[in-house]
């Protein structure tokens, strides 16, 4: 390790790149619209959040030119108090390269994770789907970063999401494809591959490589 690293600051400022206003205006009636629909009780009012849903709806499908009837679905099958999602991502160092894996749906390279699952804790959310998707098994352990999906310069989706970057060790297993990905490898910083930044970014994984370096650093957020 070394400590003369030129290392950013604590919280790096959010990207340049951000969801566009009718985006982020879309999300927040879609999540008016469902916790009106998880509280209310009068009929008339729970008619009036449906209206708002279907708005909000309308506004994602003329935004993206999709269909306005399969996302009304999607934000139908949300229920209850509208929170982010969790989304997370597993560093694994091993000799100064960090590991990525080769997703199916796009061709491009990221940190191994995912959306948690319900009664995981965030330790074996990530062990878990770097098990699943590299074949390695890993162990948690410190919590590098905790984003704000929106302000970091990944393409717009539906719904809000924090992004949880967990430091693991390499404990064993062996490189191994799945049903999600179709490559696995480690890569140094210099050098990495065209990534899927649906899933993470370049200044992230280099981020990542900071606290590699400067293992003393502060988790980040934002």
């Amino acid at each position: 390790m070394t400590d003369d690293v030129d290392v950013p600051p604590l919280r790096p400022p959010p990207s340049t790149i951000s969801d566009p206003k009718w985006l982020k205006w879309a999300k927040r009636l879609a999540a008016v619209a469902q916790n009106g629909l998880a509280y209310a009780t009068n009929p008339f009012d729970l008619e009036r959040y449906q209206l708002v849903r279907s708005i909000a709806a309308e506004m994602l499908a003329a935004g993206w030119a999709g269909d306005g009837h399969l996302i009304r679905g999607r934000l139908e099958r949300e229920v209850g108090h509208a929170t982010p999602k969790v989304d997370v991502r597993g560093v694994v160092f091993r000799d100064g390269q960090v590991l990525l894996v080769k997703e199916r749906a796009d061709g491009g390279w990221t940190l191994p994770g995912g959306w948690a699952d319900v009664y995981d804790s965030p330790s074996e959310a990530v062990e878990r789907e770097i098990y699943e998707e590299s074949g390695y098994r890993t162990r948690a352990r410190r919590l590098l970063a905790l984003y704000d999906r929106a302000r970091h310069g990944h393409p717009p989706i539906p719904f809000h999401a924090y992004k949880a970057f967990f430091l693991c060790e390499l404990v064993g297993g062996a490189p191994a494809a799945s049903m999600e990905t179709d490559g696995v490898g480690f890569f140094p910083e210099t050098a990495l591959p065209e990534l899927s930044v649906t899933r993470v970014t370049a200044d992230q994984i280099h981020r990542m490589f900071a606290h590699y370096y400067q293992p003393d650093l502060p988790t980040d957020f934002d």
